[in-house]
């Protein structure tokens, strides 16, 4: 059995025999949890359901399908591979598939489909979801008591405009008195270093018996738990409305199992997916989106981290790649690439003082955690931050493998009217740092009629190999993916072109 495998079963040893009424687990169910099949689903950024379908498969080892409704994507797992899952880059939220229906016959009348609903509550099959759900809100403690460590430590920064500065003494003492927490938290945040964690939280498991008596007696006392449901509905052909289905069915559930409802503050939202005539009932396994990851200093444009992954897996980085985001803003990109690329080294580049201060306190932030979590000094990530001219990069001609990168949309920051001359000099300036034939580039924009006109004018240097369309905060944007031709860069003087670079 390997460690992952036995530290799940200390697990569910451990917390599947907290006091819940409605939820019964007998001794044959301990022994056959850890070959227990669950449905997993996840969403996804819009656009992106190809590459963690791809993510899934190369960490996880099992096939996924893509649902109609964009932005999701299903795959089936055993136990003990929940906490792997949770380790997903590409993902943004997690829930356990309670059941499926492809194609759910809904009546024409209105109080017959809310009916229907109601009727729905008690024949689901709820037992395993729940088992899942419970296993899943063990690390959601662990994760709470590990934020307050954090927020204690933090008080000891020294106000100089820098980063907070740990006590490295202090460090190791609030480590070590929650060594359970940091390690089955490590493994739901930091995937560098997962290869530990499966010894780590064997041995911290074990050892969980000392369990102070408050927190043993908030185990032992019944509850009654709270919950919500959430209705998630596209479509045009149905006769009632998300919260009236909410309602009705969270109605049902209610009288089922006897819970509390609590819009706000909850223990277990109840998912109700409809696009069309597929329904799909689900609990939740995140409270907050896993792309809340790695920034902790925001700009006015700051990029999703399962977005920045989703680009960064387009570019296929190989080891010892240079890796360049020229307009990095908070720094979302190379930072992402730098937690799951070790291998290669990022640099983060901007032209605003702000913006390079930014990911440079991202940066530092990210060591200081992985600091704590680590209980010693960290050896650092790949990655440094600069400032600097996008149209006049401080990198020798073909230095640079791979460029990945945020374009202005000329709304937020800039203007659709200054594109039209930043866009071609940034593809001129990438086309001389980046290495022919063997560079690329993937660059995101919502302008898509100023770059695809700038594009159009480097042929040459440039070659589009595919186009994503993606959702970016409402936005509908394109993810352009490009290939550097052989053709040796030459310089607008060298050419003979004079006073400009388009």
């Amino acid at each position: 059995m390997c460690d992952i495998e036995e530290a799940t079963n200390q697990l569910l040893d451990v917390n599947l025999h907290e006091n819940q009424s409605s939820v019964q687990v007998t001794e044959s169910d301990l022994r056959s949890e850890s070959e227990l099949l669950v449905t997993i689903g996840a969403t996804v950024p819009t656009g992106f359901e190809q590459t963690a379908a791809d993510e899934v498969r190369e960490k996880l080892g099992s096939s996924c399908k893509i649902s109609r409704d964009r932005g999701k994507i299903y795959f089936v797992i055993s136990v003990e591979s929940l906490a792997q899952v949770h380790c997903l880059r590409s993902v943004d939220n997690l829930f356990v598939v309670v059941q499926e229906f492809q194609d759910y016959q809904f009546k024409q009348i209105k109080e017959e489909v809310l009916k229907d609903f109601e009727d729905l509550a008690g024949k689901l099959p709820w037992s395993n979801p729940l088992k899942v759900w419970k296993i899943n809100a063990s690390f959601k403690k662990k994760k709470a008591k590990r934020k307050k460590i954090n927020q204690n430590l933090s008080k000891e920064k020294i106000n100089n405009g820098q980063e907070v500065k740990i006590n490295q003494r202090n460090v190791k003492k609030e480590f070590t008195s929650h060594a359970l927490d940091s390690h089955i938290l490590d493994y739901y945040e930091n995937p560098a270093i997962k290869e530990e964690v499966s010894t780590l939280v064997g041995d911290d498991l074990a050892s969980s018996k000392d369990e102070t008596d408050e927190s043993s007696k908030e185990e032992t006392e019944p509850q009654v738990l709270k919950f919500r449901v959430t209705c998630n509905r596209a479509g045009e052909k149905h006769c009632f409305t998300s919260n009236e289905a909410a309602r009705d069915f969270g109605g049902a559930v209610q009288d089922y199992f006897k819970w509390k409802a609590d819009m706000t503050n909850f223990d277990v939202e109840v998912l109700l997916n409809i696009h069309d005539n597929e329904v799909i009932v689900g609990i939740a396994l995140t409270e907050e989106s896993l792309h809340r990851r790695n920034i902790t200093h925001f700009g006015p444009t700051t990029l999703r981290s399962t977005l920045a992954y989703g680009m960064l897996r387009l570019c296929d980085p190989l080891p010892y790649d240079i890796i360049v985001d020229p307009m990095c803003g908070t720094g979302a990109i190379p930072i992402e690439g730098a937690t799951e690329w070790t291998d290669c080294f990022h640099i983060a580049g901007d032209n605003n003082p702000l913006a390079v201060n930014r990911a440079a306190n991202n940066i530092a932030s990210l060591l200081t955690k992985s600091q704590i979590k680590e209980g010693k000094p960290s050896w650092g990530l790949p990655i440094d931050a600069v400032q600097w001219d996008i149209c006049n990069l401080p990198l020798r001609t073909g230095s640079v493998d791979i460029i990945v990168t945020d374009l202005p949309f000329g709304k937020r920051m800039g203007s659709k009217k200054r594109n039209w001359n930043l866009y071609p000099a940034c593809l001129r300036e990438m086309s001389r740092v980046c290495t022919p034939t063997t560079g690329r580039a993937v660059l995101l924009t919502q302008d898509t009629k100023c770059f695809t006109k700038a594009l159009s004018g480097m042929r040459h240097v440039w070659r589009k190999v595919d186009t994503v369309w993606v959702n970016v905060g409402g936005l509908r944007a394109a993810v352009y993916v490009l290939i550097r031709t052989p053709q040796a860069f030459v310089h607008p003087s060298e050419d003979g072109e004079k006073g400009t670079l388009w």
